[in-house]
């Protein structure tokens, strides 16, 4: 191919390397210019022109991109028609991208002029969804160079493995500390996520955690109602030698690999029964956010068995604690996108509620216990919490821990502060600390403040959404900071550094503009009940 700048006079079935206009008409880039188009360039001013000149041999870049894209497009992969070099190809169906990685990379070898762009290795994808680009960077290249792209792709070098109708058996562990709601939820989650891939669950049971029992329920199951196993333990798998592992071993079965180079998802065992896959769960299997439980479950649903060395392979891009990836949706927070409250990252919004204190002004009396409108104060301020959807829901105890438990039963997650005598800062840490890894922001809630109304709690969230570079929001009426505050992740570790008495105001306060203030209508952030008096007037 020639390329260059040449008279007016010369350009005739040349092909225009940029667009040149002549009065209303723009002729653009990669136009093929007639004598017709040549005198209307004249006319218009025009004396020279840069375009590329096809040779003996040479192919035209859109022929060329239709050429490759055909050649690389496997089962379950369509290809555009090329358009100024470039041929999109897009999934036919609904399953995982399987590139293969080392005909990808002999052809961006070949040479600078051919390139192919795909999505990640087994990255989920829907029908009709952009899969990988051939774009040719001349206006033409050699023939010879189309060939020897062609037979370095080899067959079928892009292929979508689609998602087969697998039925899924589900096996749930108990112990006495997991609640039943825990369960319940995790069923929930786990139904959706094998929608997602084209799967049932076909039959669920729950046991306790015991090895003996969960020997006993293998050796039950009828092999041919599933194809795939899920085990949830009611405690993380800590070793190839624990209940899960050594129980599939004991029926019959065999461990093929523990442990992943993925996070969330480390704790993750993968096994065989009965000539089934078995995938022991990681904690974070419980979160409907991205984690290396969907990667392991999805290649499976796919028809894609992983071995142990599939597993190993997983390292690079297995940091999944901070990245950008496919939105779940939740329910609930006033119609405020959840998955953008983390600067645009999906992920948990969380309450931290602070039930730990003495109330030593209030008297005799907790004043969490207290009555207000006819409830403890306690159970309003949890009750806005879950209005908004929050999860988890920590709460913090230390100062009569039974009795706050007992009123705040079914409400959240306790997370006990032995050390709540020692300040604030304490409860704080305790709650921070008890985060799980897919919370990506948390409110932090006083229990000491019945009044604060569920709009506040919709207003921060959709600040957060507007302002994804702030790190906080607080809310402010008639110019006064209250509470509760909301906090992204990346503040997180400035709350483990706070000491004695402090609280957030401080910390808050000294962070400049990382901190967002939202106005609000309502005095109740301002309202804490330090005496019975006080709450006795605020309760007529």
């Amino acid at each position: 191919m020639k390329f260059g700048t040449v008279p007016l006079s010369e350009a005739e079935g040349g092909v225009l390397a940029h667009q040149v206009r002549a009065g209303a008409v723009a002729f653009r880039k990669s136009h093929n210019l007639s004598a017709a188009d040549c005198a209307a360039l004249a006319q218009a001013g025009v004396n020279e022109v840069t375009i590329a000149r096809l040779e003996a041999g040479d192919v035209f870049e859109d022929e060329a991109a239709r050429l490759l894209a055909q050649a690389a497009a496997g089962s379950g992969i369509r290809a555009d028609p090329a358009f100024t070099g470039r041929a999109n190809l897009f999934a036919q169906d609904k399953g995982l991208f399987v590139p293969d990685v080392a005909a990808v990379d002999r052809f961006n070898a070949i040479d600078p002029g051919l390139t192919l762009a795909t999505l990640p290795a087994f990255r989920r994808v829907e029908a009709g969804e952009m899969v990988a680009t051939i774009k040719i960077i001349p206006f033409a290249v050699p023939g010879s160079l189309v060939e020897t792209g062609i037979a370095g792709l080899g067959p079928s070098a892009l292929r979508v493995a689609p998602f087969a109708a697998k039925r899924v058996a589900m096996l749930s562990l108990r112990l006495p500390g997991l609640k039943e709601s825990v369960i319940d939820k995790t069923l929930r989650v786990t139904q959706e996520r094998l929608a997602a891939f084209g799967a049932t669950l076909a039959l669920e049971r729950r046991l306790a955690h015991r090895q003996a029992d969960l020997e006993a329920t293998l050796a039950a199951l009828d092999p041919e109602a599933f194809d795939l196993l899920l085990i949830f333990g009611a405690a993380a798998i800590a070793d190839i030698r624990d209940i899960i592992p050594a129980a599939l071993v004991r029926a019959g079965g065999r461990v093929v690999h523990f442990g992943m180079p993925v996070d969330p998802g480390n704790l993750m065992l993968l096994a065989e029964f009965a000539g089934k896959p078995v995938i022991g769960a990681p904690g974070c299997a419980r979160s409907p956010r991205e984690n290396g439980f969907d990667w392991v479950l999805a290649r499976h649903c796919a028809d894609l068995p992983m071995a142990a060395s599939d597993i190993q392979k997983l390292g690079v891009g297995g940091l999944l604690m901070e990245i950008v990836s496919r939105p779940q949706p939740r329910a609930g927070m006033g119609g405020v996108e959840r998955e953008k409250i983390a600067a645009g990252k999906p992920g948990g919004v969380a309450a931290i509620v602070l039930a730990a204190g003495r109330s030593t002004r209030f008297g005799a009396q907790n004043k969490l216990l207290a009555s207000y409108q006819g409830e403890p104060m306690l159970s309003h301020v949890l009750a806005r919490a879950a209005d908004a959807a929050l999860d988890p829901i920590l709460i913090v105890t230390g100062h009569e821990r039974e009795q706050v438990e007992a009123i705040a039963e079914n409400a959240g997650r306790f997370v006990h502060n032995p050390a709540f005598a020692e300040g604030l800062s304490t409860s704080l840490h305790a709650g921070f600390q008890a985060l799980p890894p897919e919370v990506d922001a948390a409110f932090v809630l006083l229990a000491d403040m019945p009044r604060v109304k569920r709009e506040t709690l919709d207003a921060l969230l959709a600040a957060a959404v507007a302002n994804p570079a702030a790190e906080a929001f607080v809310p402010a009426y008639s110019g006064h900071w209250g509470n509760p505050v909301l906090v992204r992740r990346a503040l997180f570790p400035a709350f483990l550094s706070l000491h004695g008495d402090q609280g957030a105001r401080k910390l808050l306060q000294t962070a400049g503009d990382a901190v967002q203030e939202v106005a609000v209508d309502d005095p109740g952030i301002l309202a804490d009940f330090d005496t019975p008096e006080a709450l006795a007037r605020a309760d007529q």
